[in-house]
């Protein structure tokens, strides 16, 4: 949330299972959004490219197979799955395409889809106004809660709002509102170097490095499968909750500047959906990520 936006899988898995385990129409499409999809078409289907990361679980990761029904991951042997791949599918079919999953680092998603690499990122992306000075979104598709990680047993595993975090130790994902808004708001915060990747930053914490990290709701359920020494704290609804806004944890689908026809396809197939549908596929892709089992 990412910003929120930012996904666990892949990093996750390597520092998990090595432990025992966060932008356009492309092609084709100009600014003023004449195509709704880019790419080359396969059979009378084109080709809808969307591009995430494919290790920041639960949102997206990799795994070695196409179960559960994961995606073959373009240029790889491998295969991508989690939430924003189950949404990725939905999107595809509801609009005819055939879709092709991009892997990319988080930095790279958004300059990805201004140059036309690919049509879309559906990567855990928050819909922030300085997001979409660079690229368009559609209407949300998840909406995030913040929460924060500690260590079990810890100095900190008590706290009851942001005021007890005071004087922590504190990382997050790099270009997040974790990282720019979330812990500049803890009082004395020791704020440190932000991590490249969400299970980077999980290791920080898990290392002793942290104290704990600030993220999502979705992200903090999947780390503790990871890292059942984990705690999640979850002040929301309470005073002493982190101060963000609606674009903090508004989730959306970025695209290429001016491309309407593809973000009203888009939105149209949201339209469709609920609160409720999107918790319960959030639910489904944290039951079936690789750690889960």
């Amino acid at each position: 949330m990412k910003k929120t936006m930012r996904k666990i899988a892949s990093a996750f898995m390597a520092a998990a299972l090595a432990a025992s385990f966060l932008t356009a129409c492309g092609g084709g499409n100009s600014n003023t959004g004449t195509s709704a999809a880019a790419g080359k078409e396969t059979g009378d289907k084109k080709v809808l490219k969307v591009a995430m990361e494919c290790s920041y679980a639960p949102y997206n990761w990799t795994q070695p197979t196409d179960a559960n029904g994961a995606v073959p991951i373009s240029g790889s042997s491998d295969f991508a799955y989690g939430y924003d791949v189950m949404m990725a599918k939905k999107v595809a079919e509801e609009l005819g395409y055939e879709l092709e999953i991009v892997k990319l680092d988080w930095d790279s998603l958004v300059p990805a889809v201004q140059s036309g690499k690919v049509d879309c990122v559906i990567a855990g992306q928050s819909v922030t106004a300085e997001r979409m000075q660079s690229v368009d979104f559609t209407d949300p598709y998840y909406y995030a809660t913040i929460v924060t990680l500690v260590k079990a047993g810890g100095k900190y595993e008590n706290a009851k709002s942001v005021a007890d975090l005071s004087g922590a130790a504190c990382t997050s994902q790099l270009n997040t509102i974790w990282y720019n808004n979330c812990l500049p708001q803890i009082p004395n915060a020791d704020i440190q170097p932000a991590q490249e990747s969400a299970p980077a930053m999980l290791v920080a914490l898990s290392s002793g490095r942290s104290d704990l990290v600030v993220t999502d709701k979705p992200t903090g359920q999947a780390a503790l499968v990871a890292y059942p020494d984990f705690k999640l704290l979850d002040f929301t609804g309470t005073e002493g909750e982190f101060k963000v806004s609606d674009e903090d944890v508004n989730i959306g689908i970025s695209l290429k500047k001016g491309n309407t026809e593809l973000k009203d396809a888009v939105n149209g197939v949201l339209a469709k959906m609920s609160k409720d549908d999107f918790n319960k596929m959030m639910e489904e892709a944290i039951s079936v990520q690789p750690l889960s089992k």
